[in-house]
């Protein structure tokens, strides 16, 4: 069997296990919206009572004490408030230290966001590369080869390899799949519905003339389907071939025509089923000596804004700052600090062990707590020890962690995790232990 026709027996047998688990599950009866539930109480009788209309009680009007007594309160707070500002020497100092240290305050959390945004900017301007953490983003593709490449380059790799496979056979599935790999979701979208409809036509009147032919020149098919990479090539796959009909260019099917081995019926599930071919983000392990785990910077890769998009955010957050000239409330510090962490697709987690040695890996924002433990445990000469990660702003790590996401646990854009084993050496000093596989240490490069 041929990796496309994998691929698609692969999405159909997900399809069925959803179907079952979904059949499976315990749900009650539904009704329709408009029906009257059945147990409702009546409202006949609620409607025939009558109520009489509230009628507040009459107040008494102040006595000529209380009216005194209420004058001589608002004299006293008119008194109070209209006060002179105390010019005395000390309060003078007061005033002007609380404004001082509410000005340090204001600049520090200016400073900081400069200082969050530095990496960005100086990656950005195209300056020095030689600081920066890793040398970009990678992924893996294994239904195409081996390699480890950047999502660019997987773009020409796999419609290199699509376009391959449909000179070696499976034409229509692997159109189908060339349709979703090699264009826009919007223009695959519509050229996908816009052939469903074709084939399924055909398939309900196999023998009305008007489903037999498709006029080329039509605008529906000359904006949807026409010019969108592979929809011709699923087209000749079903049957249907140029012809010139009264000088003017058709598409007309025939039985004949089809490819072997494909129907119609399963041509339509492949379109219906396709998508793009997935991609698994490589970590990108690297093991750092103490020296070389110190501040860095991230590549492009790493954001989900353009470099022009994120140059013109920050430089609107600090013009911000500026105008501002106040201090910012918790509620504001939060809602600026959730900007910040969705400006990132991707995180760049360490993890330090007790020896000093540190390992790199590359995650996405989304990607759970236990997707960490996994990668230090691959990472461990004993897969078995059990260990725990401790984070400067989380702690510890529990059970109910697990499940919890970089962007929930805030481990973006980078974080340092410290590595703790359950059972500490008995045998000399922690920081003398190797936890690491030996074929670990010859990745160990300067950076």
């Amino acid at each position: 069997m041929s990796k496309i026709k994998k691929f698609f027996s692969k999405k159909k047998e997900e399809a069925a296990a959803f179907k079952v688990k979904l059949m499976g599950s315990s749900m009650g009866e539904g009704h329709k919206l408009n029906t009257p539930k059945p147990d409702a109480p009546s409202s006949s009788n609620s409607r025939g009572r009558k109520y009489e209309a509230y009628v507040p009680p009459k107040r008494n009007e102040l006595s000529n004490e209380a009216r005194a007594a209420a004058n001589a309160a608002l004299s006293r707070i008119d008194k109070k408030t209209s006060r002179e500002f105390n010019t005395s020497l000390s309060a003078v100092k007061a005033q002007a230290k609380r404004e001082l240290e509410a000005e340090r305050r204001q600049k520090e959390e200016a400073s900081a966001n400069v200082e969050v945004s530095a990496s960005t900017v100086s990656t950005l301007s195209g300056g020095d590369n030689r600081n920066l953490a890793c040398e970009g983003v990678f992924f893996r593709c294994p239904m195409v080869s081996d390699e480890i490449l950047p999502k660019k380059d997987w773009k020409v790799k796999i419609k290199e390899f699509l376009y391959q496979q449909l000179e070696e056979g499976d034409r229509g599935l692997t159109a189908c799949l060339i349709i979703h790999n090699c264009n826009v979701k919007e223009k695959a979208d519509d050229c996908i519905a816009t052939l469903v409809r074709y084939l399924e036509n055909l398939i309900t009147n196999p023998t009305d003339e008007k489903f037999l032919k498709i006029r080329m020149s039509n605008k529906i098919f000359s904006e949807k389907v026409r010019y969108v990479e592979g929809a011709l090539d699923v087209l000749h796959a079903a049957g249907f071939s140029e012809v010139q009909i009264d000088d003017e260019p058709f598409l007309l099917w025939t039985r004949e025509q089809t490819e072997q081995d494909l129907d119609l019926p399963t041509l339509v599930d492949g379109l219906k089923n396709s998508e793009c071919i997935p991609l698994e983000l490589d970590r990108n392990l690297k093991v750092l000596l103490p020296s070389q785990a110190r501040r860095v910077v991230l590549p492009n890769d790493f954001y989900r804004l353009a470099p022009e998009e994120i140059k013109k955010e920050q430089q609107l957050r600090s013009d911000a700052i500026q105008q501002a000239q106040m201090l910012r409330t918790k509620a504001m510090r939060e809602r600026e600090e959730q900007r910040t962490l969705r400006m990132y697709r991707y995180a760049l987690v360490r993890v330090k062990f007790p020896n000093g040695l540190v390992i790199q890996g590359t995650f996405n924002v989304y990607e759970k707590i236990s997707d960490i433990f996994e990668f230090v445990q691959s990472c461990l000469a004993d897969e078995s020890l059990e260990f725990n990660l401790v984070a400067t702003s989380e702690g510890k790590f529990g059970e109910e962690d697990m499940d919890k996401t970089l962007f929930d646990c805030k481990l973006i854009p980078n974080s340092l995790l410290l590595f703790c084993p359950e059972t500490s050496s008995s045998d000399g000093n922690a920081g003398d232990v190797n936890y690491l596989k030996e074929e670990l240490f010859m990745l160990v490069q300067s950076m």
